[in-house]
């Protein structure tokens, strides 16, 4: 629970406070491109291969009957055997961005603002008040800030026309 600063400028020192402990709250989640639906694994551990299995199958229980197309960054855990053979099993179709493009994948833009409406400038003296929080957030991603989240999340990319790239 480290603090997030969304901005800090002063002429003298300031102490912040922060959190101590290492608890972990780690949140996996699936965002449809269309609707701006949301759905999440969360765990009060490390994010794994199992964790991703268990996504998978909880997209398969809500949209079994359409077919799922899951774009995913090159996490090790999300590239392996496991995961690729849990998709086949389900009928969910895979999709790797290319490394090092986060800026391809919509849902690192849901987690900024998460972030943002979440996390910055706020202290949290205890571990339930900050998982409560990121968790509120995320419920109200259809309700309070679809406005928001409908500028945000749009599939609009900057692109070069009549680039040329010198060796």
């Amino acid at each position: 629970m480290l603090p997030f600063l969304g901005y800090l400028y002063s002429l003298t020192v300031r102490f912040i406070k922060a959190a101590s402990g290492r608890q972990r709250f780690s949140v996996l989640g699936a965002l449809n491109a269309i609707t701006k639906e949301v759905v999440t694994i969360t765990d009060h551990g490390y994010i794994n291969a199992v964790c991703v299995g268990k996504l998978l199958q909880k997209l398969h229980e809500l949209f079994g009957n359409l077919p799922i197309v899951v774009i995913m960054d090159n996490a090790r855990y999300q590239r392996c055997a496991f995961v690729e053979e849990t998709a086949r099993k389900l009928g969910i179709q895979i999709v790797f961005l290319p490394p090092y493009s986060p800026n391809l994948n919509l849902i690192e833009r849901l987690w900024k603002f998460v972030k943002k409406k979440a996390l910055y400038n706020q202290y949290y003296a205890h571990y339930e008040q900050f998982h409560k929080s990121i968790s509120n957030c995320l419920e109200q991603t259809g309700t309070t800030y679809k406005r928001d989240l409908d500028t945000l999340l749009v599939a609009k990319f900057q692109s070069f026309k009549n680039a040329t790239f010198q060796p």
